[in-house]
């Protein structure tokens, strides 16, 4: 059974009937949401038990009204870690889908999953506000880039707006990730194509 023991402080997880996680990370419109749809998709269709969780609908759960602020972005990441990990005691395996600027977001994950694969989306700014500029108001708020840069230049705030990934802050990229993919040079098809040969080597035999 799924268990752990306390050594020096430490927390040591033996987590022999864990399911897995995938995290897929990365700059706004880096292709993050279309890339874990399927990937999603296509794990369903081999019967795997998988639970998608992503980071835009998570954090209205969170935190209704929420305030956008540094430590509620940093709290909204923890509870998404947690929330992963009790699917997984269950043996349930999860997609998670959300950019997780911060390193210390992914190793936290890392330090509570046994299992656990990060696989960034890497892409160059110009290309991630290009396709940002195309999203449709929905989840996330539209046009963030566009809205953070005049904002940087004029002060103007905007409603919902907290700091923007890319622009405000920058992405901490971890050079052992399990798998960096440049999405600014394939297509989504290729991509995924590369993903899903990465996986077929990771995912353990069932």
């Amino acid at each position: 059974m799924a268990g752990h023991q306390q050594v020096y402080g430490i927390v040591i997880v033996s987590a022999c009937n864990w399911g897995w996680a995938i995290w897929f990370v990365g700059l706004p419109g880096c292709g993050k949401t279309t890339l874990a749809k399927g990937v999603h998709e296509h794990l369903h269709s081999q019967g795997w038990d998988l639970v998608s969780l992503q980071m835009d609908k998570r954090r209205k759960v969170y935190f209704p009204e929420p305030m956008y602020t540094i430590e509620e972005r940093e709290k909204a990441y923890a509870l998404f870690v947690d929330e992963a990990v009790e699917y997984l005691r269950q043996g349930r395996n999860v997609i998670m889908d959300g950019s997780a600027y911060k390193l210390a977001m992914r190793t936290y994950a890392r330090q509570q999953i046994p299992r656990f694969a990060e696989i960034f989306i890497q892409c160059d700014l110009d290309e991630a506000v290009r396709r940002e500029e195309s999203r449709p108001e929905g989840v996330v708020l539209a046009n963030l880039y566009k809205k953070a840069l005049i904002r940087q230049k004029t002060g103007e705030q905007f409603e919902g707006l907290g700091e923007v990934i890319g622009i405000d802050i920058d992405f901490e990229v971890d050079p052992d990730a399990e798998l960096i993919i440049d999405n600014s040079l394939y297509s989504k098809e290729k991509t995924l194509r590369k993903t899903l040969h990465f996986l077929d080597s990771w995912l353990p035999n069932v």
